[in-house]
């Protein structure tokens, strides 16, 4: 893909003008918006390629500002906030944003997860439409057949745990949380069914994973969900 433009969305002037900094630095392209407001109407006008967003700005809260952007867009948004409590994580995930930043945060892990979501994003947009197999490393999954292969050796994963395993793939590089995956299994989310969900991913990963321990396909975020891990 040329050049990406990130829409930075923060009120705080220091911290705008570290972030615009460290993209004009790395070449990247960018605009700026200090307000809720003014990050809509950017994002609707010029449709930057990433997003990163403040929740505290002065006009609205940046939840609601993924979810006008999320009401006509899936560009990636990429929370940059102080807010560092898992009930703020999973709002926002379950709001539309593909990753979370917690303030303060070094140069080079804003600038890692920028990378990631840059290459997911490329991986979208140069993949056929109708593609019906997935590769990522070793796995292979047939999502026409309803078959996934580690390598030469065929999967043997139940009905749920090759549903569990496609909704991860299917958003490789993002955050899924327990609400988002549990809505996708089962059709709602009540306590039991993320119980449920923590079993059949432990027994998905003693099939998919040679180290459970040292997983190399699927990241657990803590208290929030998880994430299908690109291989190269």
């Amino acid at each position: 893909m040329n050049t990406p433009t990130i829409l930075v969305v923060e009120d705080d002037l220091p911290v705008r003008n570290l972030i615009v900094t460290t993209l004009k630095t790395h070449n990247y392209r960018y605009l700026t918006a200090p307000r809720g407001e003014d990050a809509v109407m950017q994002a609707s006008s010029h449709n930057p390629d990433v997003v990163f967003l403040d929740l505290g700005l002065p006009d609205m809260d940046g939840i609601d500002v993924i979810r006008q952007i999320r009401s006509w867009s899936n560009m990636p948004i990429i929370i940059i906030s102080a807010r560092s409590e898992d009930n703020d994580k999973i709002e926002a995930l379950d709001a539309g944003a593909d990753d979370y930043l917690t303030k303060p945060f070094s140069v080079e892990e804003l600038l890692a997860r920028l990378r990631v979501t840059i290459r997911r994003l490329s991986l979208m947009q140069n993949s056929p439409k109708d593609s019906s197999v997935y590769l990522n490393g070793r796995l292979k999954i047939d999502y026409a057949a309803g078959c996934a292969s580690l390598g030469e050796d065929e999967l043997k994963l139940t009905p749920i745990e090759f549903k569990l395993l496609t909704v991860l793939a299917k958003n490789t590089g993002k955050v899924l949380t327990h609400t988002y995956i549990t809505q996708n299994i089962w059709g709602r989310s009540w306590d039991n069914d993320i119980a449920s969900l923590r079993v059949y991913m432990a027994t998905l990963r003693k099939k998919l994973e040679c180290t459970p321990d040292s997983p190399q396909y699927i990241q657990t975020h803590i208290g929030i969900g998880y994430r299908m891990l690109k291989v190269e």
